[in-house]
Parts: C-alpha cells; structure tokens; sequence
C-alpha cells in the first residue's frame, strides 16, 4: 500500500465531517470557521451547513495529519500551513493564537472538468474568436497576466491558457503550493517550502525563479506572484524568456501593472519607481481580467487587454481587444455575457503573418488586420 493511498485512508477518517462535501463535484470550497461551523461554495455563492467536527481538537488533529502527510509542521509558533491534498485541492490553515475563535481550514478543490480554453467554449463561456487569439498570443510568446480578486478562477485559466504551449517545448512551473497540472510532458514542477521550527529549509518563490533560470527553460510559469520575485519575473521577461505567465491579485488591468510595479519594488535590490515602471512596461503585453458577479456568484472573463508600454506622463498605456458585455439572464437567473471584438487590433497584429501562423488564423481574422 503506497504512501498516498495510507494518507488518503487517514485523511478521510479525519475529516469525515465534511468527506460527502470534498466528494461533491458541485462544491467548490469548504470553509470550516472553527470546529463547529461549515460552509461551503457552490455555483460561486456561500451556504452555512449543518455540518461541524466533534471537537476543535478533532479538527486540529486532522489539520496536523496534512501537515505531516507534506512534511511541513504548524503549531504555535508557525500557525499558518498551506498545502495540498492528494487530489491536488489546495488546503489553507490557520490555528491559534493567530486564528482568535478556533481553528480555520480552507479547502479549495481541484477542478478537473475544465483543462484547456477549448472547454471554456465547449462550456459556453468563452468564444472561438477568443480562444483563437489567446492561443496566438501563447504561440507568438507574448507575456501574459491572468489577473482578478479573489476566487475568481485566476489558476484555473492560467492552467487553460497554458495549453497552448507548443508540446516541443520545456516548462517550468513555480508556485508556492501546487495546484497547476499541464498537459505538456516535459515540465518542470517546483514548490516553495517553509522553514522549519529552526528556521531551516526555507526555499522562496524568489529561490526558485532564479534558479530555473538556470534550467534551459523556453517557458516560465509562476502561479501567482506575491513579493519580490515579481521583479525577476519581469527582468526575465525583457532579456530573454519571453512567453512566462502567471497571475496577480488585481481588479483591473491597470492595477495588475501596479500590482506588479509595488511588488517589484519590494526586492532587495534599491529601484527608483520609474525604473521599475519602465520595465514592468516593457514586459506585460496581455492581461486576462477575470471578474466574479457577486449576482449569481458566476466567473467570467471581463476583458481581454493589450498594455503597450508608457505615454509621455510615465502612465500605462492599454487598450481592450475584447470586452465582455451583459445580455442579461438565463432561465435560472444566471447572467448571460458576450466577449466581443472592441475593433481595436493589438500592435502586434501583423506577427501572424510574419511568423507564418495566418493558417491558424481562422475566427480571427479582423482582429489581425494590418494597415
């Protein structure tokens, strides 16, 4: 008996008071607010259960069971773990004294329905016309930021986009905890881990990202960026490593480059603002702006933005390619909305040809108009 069918067993035991929740396809997060309170996401809305643990220390025991099964530890002076189930859904917990009224656990799970942008539109909600322009700008290497608050799918479309690596080519993936799966075979999978009670072992976002510079890599993927790697990740992008992808925690695509200017500013190397302006500038071509209605809790894609660079103040340059529009609602209340063509071509709208990708170009071709 393997290790992970051992620790998927013990897991199900500890946390059978919400198992028929992790088993439902439709639930998508469980929150448990202290041992006593549940809740749950489904259809993008919250709902309190009538579930709950027998005692706090029966949650707290199987909060520790994680943390042994990815040999990392949480107690009181390391209270925070983030880790991931056998299955590949993402666990977040916090005990006190940091948690004031109990223990918290957060489980987001894995999504396995959705792999590729093709089934966002097999799924009715994305276009071939858009499908067809974010695969060209993966082919033709543009840098892209898939930004949006939180829960709004940012690492379920960053996995989607991911699928139009060309097959031939190395990837290599960071993140702080694992949660993307490529379809590629040759990828390079690297996780953060946390220092133990010693202070030891620590390895960074930031660790990682240089060292798989040093990888051969034609592609870098960062899950999510959130300190000072944000700055290697942009120097990357301008000297050579054009194509990286990753998501940032913003609710525009203005605020995705700031994002992005702030956290580059937080390195350890001393950058004038400008500086760091300039080559955050330089390196972000597209950003995928998610967007969650709080409505009907439903996640969509709010537009599709081109950044190109700084205008003579020193501010962000963008304009749209595609913008979603609301039609109104299904039969069931849900929000209806259309990605549609702004009608302005992206400056790189002649690489297609030049590239010798204009038999790719099948839903797109007003979009890849050249004067």
């Amino acid at each position: 008996m393997s290790r992970e069918t051992v620790f998927a067993a013990t897991l199900g035991y500890f946390l059978g008071p919400i198992r028929e929740f992790l088993e439902d396809p439709s639930v998508t997060e469980v929150m448990v607010n202290g041992f006593e309170k549940v809740y749950i996401e489904r259809g993008g809305r919250l709902y309190e259960t009538d579930a709950k643990f027998p005692t706090a220390d029966s949650l707290l025991s199987a909060i520790h069971n994680v943390a042994q099964y990815v040999g990392r530890e949480i107690d009181r002076d390391r209270p925070v773990l983030d880790a991931r189930l056998p299955d590949g859904s993402r666990v977040h917990a916090v005990i006190p004294p940091s948690a004031r009224s109990g223990t918290y656990l957060t489980i987001r799970k894995f999504k396995r329905d959705i792999f590729s942008l093709q089934d966002f539109v097999r799924l009715g909600s994305l276009s071939e016309q858009v499908r067809e322009f974010i695969d060209l700008c993966v082919v033709l290497r543009k840098n892209i930021v898939v930004a949006g608050g939180t829960g709004t799918g940012k690492t379920t479309m960053l996995n989607a986009v991911s699928t139009a690596v060309p097959e031939e080519e190395r990837i290599v993936v960071i993140e702080d905890s694992s949660e993307l799966k490529l379809n590629q075979q040759h990828c390079l999978y690297l996780e953060a881990q946390q220092a133990d009670r010693w202070g030891r072992g620590q390895v960074t976002i930031r660790d990682l990202f240089k060292a798989s510079l040093r990888m051969r890599p034609d592609r870098i993927i960062v899950g999510e960026v959130r300190g000072g790697e944000a700055l290697d990740m942009v120097q990357s992008m301008i000297s050579g490593h054009s194509g990286s992808m990753t998501t940032v925690h913003a609710t525009s695509p203005r605020d995705a480059l700031v994002r992005l200017e702030t956290l580059s500013l937080m390195s350890d190397v001393a950058l004038p603002v400008y500086v760091a302006r300039a080559q955050v500038a330089s390196a972000i071509n597209i950003i995928v702006q998610l967007v969650r209605h709080t409505e009907d809790g439903s996640r969509k894609i709010a537009k599709v933005t081109e950044a190109y660079g700084l205008d003579e103040n020193n501010q962000y340059l963008f304009h749209d390619i595609f913008v979603s529009h609301l039609k109104g609602r299904d039969e069931d209340g849900r929000l209806i909305s259309d990605l549609e063509f702004t009608g302005s071509a992206p400056t790189f709208a002649s690489e297609p040809y030049e590239h010798g990708l204009d038999h790719r170009i099948v839903h797109t071709s007003d979009v890849w108009v050249t004067e």
